[in-house]
């Protein structure tokens, strides 16, 4: 017990304490990024993109008799279906884009976002010392958006890769890139969600942040506190164009080995089913006796495909792969993409109301693989890849090959032929396989012009297309 004459004086020195201890121990604790920043800003770099697309006056500048405005020229220009090379007035108009990356590699491999580079003509890459450097496109990987470049210098500063799967809501991260063209901008934030599947993008287990991302910053790294690079800047969710609060990274494990089958192979190796499916809705889920909507449907399975192979019908619904939960039909893309073809998968299936397990050996998607022909570039400019059946039926067409690559100053991209268009028809021979196309073009006479057959998601049209003489 205090004595009386002392309990007042001891009560005030302790009241005088706790003023003083209570601010400092409540006091947050805040990271500080200036460290981070200095280590890492070196080797993030601001990567710039041109090329030269064809312009019709009739096609792009005028619409329903009156002139687009120079603000919806962007999208006017590409997404117009016009006939390649029939329109008057046509010219040459270079387009530039914007974006970020980072050294991971000190031989001067560069990762980035495919949407930055794609279907560029030259690749320039800033340094933070001011260095500018041409750069080569490796590869690139639309599924997942990731690209890989490389440019020639001595000294390149390069990031230390983290680990993605230790990732935890609520952890900080850092951003750096150049969003709107401003080198070297720094945002921080929070990880909000991990393993988020957008609509688009089945193929990547975004990680989900409040790191304030713009135009400019795609491509750019995402780190952790210990300065290691943990994702990739990809996408934002807007309505404005501009941040709204949610912004979306690739998981560095991610893109790191779709980096290295750029490199190794020149393209992505991902597993496939050959199935069309489905989301599970509440109804559906009710009428095959789910307690709750969950997994992928399968509507319908292509003939010869793995899926056909191991036994699956349609109508199942696939609830696990591998023991990992499917909760949305969204989420199988994925976990049968990460499987390297040939290897054996155990799916949980739903059939019938009896839940049963079914082995199926994962194929090896259609289109990936460098059998690839070149289609005899020097005399028509093109590389191509054979169509798979589902591409044939999407486009309502029974042959063809696709074209994935048009030499800038090649006959194809004079003639406004670009990548994605599939060839159907060369002169009056229909186009079956690379092969084929390539045995064509030996037979065909110098600076000969012969018609050919498009199909430009969806719509056909012919253009004339001369042929080179191989010099």
């Amino acid at each position: 017990m205090i004595p009386k004459p002392y309990s007042h004086a001891w009560l005030m020195s302790l009241a005088l304490l706790l003023m003083v201890a209570t601010p400092a121990l409540a006091e947050p604790q805040l990271p500080d990024f200036t460290e981070l920043v200095d280590e890492a800003a070196p080797a993030v770099v601001n990567i710039s993109t041109s090329r030269k697309v064809e312009r019709s006056m009739t096609s792009s500048r005028q619409f329903g008799g009156q002139e687009v405005p120079e603000i919806f020229r962007d999208f006017f220009d590409d997404r117009f279906p016009m006939p390649p090379g029939g329109a008057p007035n046509r010219n040459e108009e270079p387009r530039r884009s914007l974006g970020s990356g980072f050294i991971f590699d000190e031989d001067g491999y560069i990762m980035t976002n495919a949407h930055v580079v794609k279907e560029a003509d030259k690749i320039l890459v800033r340094l933070n010392d001011r260095r500018e450097l041409s750069a080569e496109l490796v590869g690139a990987d639309e599924k997942t958006d990731v690209a890989v470049l490389k440019v020639e210098a001595d000294n390149l500063p390069t990031l230390q890769l983290g680990n993605s799967d230790n990732l935890q809501v609520g952890q900080w991260v850092a951003a750096i890139g150049s969003p709107f063209g401003f080198d070297h901008s720094v945002t921080s934030g929070i990880i909000s969600a991990i393993n988020r599947t957008l609509p688009q993008d089945v193929y990547v287990p975004f990680i989900q942040t409040d790191v304030a991302i713009n135009p400019g910053n795609s491509g750019g790294p995402l780190f952790n506190l210990d300065g290691e690079v943990v994702g990739i800047n990809s996408q934002i969710l807007t309505r404005s164009g501009g941040y709204m609060g949610l912004s979306f990274a690739i998981p560095i494990d991610v893109a790191l080995d779709v980096a290295n089958q750029l490199r190794e192979e020149g393209y992505v190796s991902r597993g496939w089913l050959g199935v069309s499916i489905q989301p599970v809705s509440k109804d559906l889920a009710e009428s095959f006796g789910m307690e709750q909507a969950e997994g992928a449907l399968i509507a319908q399975v292509e003939p010869g495909s793995p899926g056909t192979e191991g036994g699956l019908k349609a109508g199942d619904v696939i609830l696990e792969v591998n023991g990992q939960e499917v909760d949305h039909s969204t989420t199988l893309p994925r976990l049968i993409g990460e499987t390297a073809p040939g290897e054996d998968v155990d799916l949980s299936v739903l059939r019938d109301g009896q839940q049963e397990t079914i082995t199926v050996e994962v194929g090896e998607w259609p289109d990936a693989g460098p059998g690839q022909s070149d289609g005899d570039p020097v005399r028509l400019g093109i590389a191509v890849q054979p169509l798979n059946d589902m591409e044939k039926r999407r486009l309502g067409i029974d042959h063809g090959v696709r074209i994935v690559k048009v030499a800038p100053a090649g006959h194809a991209a004079a003639a406004g032929i670009r990548p994605g268009d599939v060839l159907v028809r060369l002169g009056q021979q229909p186009v079956e396989s690379p092969e084929q196309l390539k045995e064509m073009l030996t037979r065909l006479p110098d600076d000969q012009a012969v018609p050919v057959l498009l199909n430009r998601e969806g719509r056909t049209y012919f253009v004339a297309l001369r042929v080179g003489n191989g010099d």
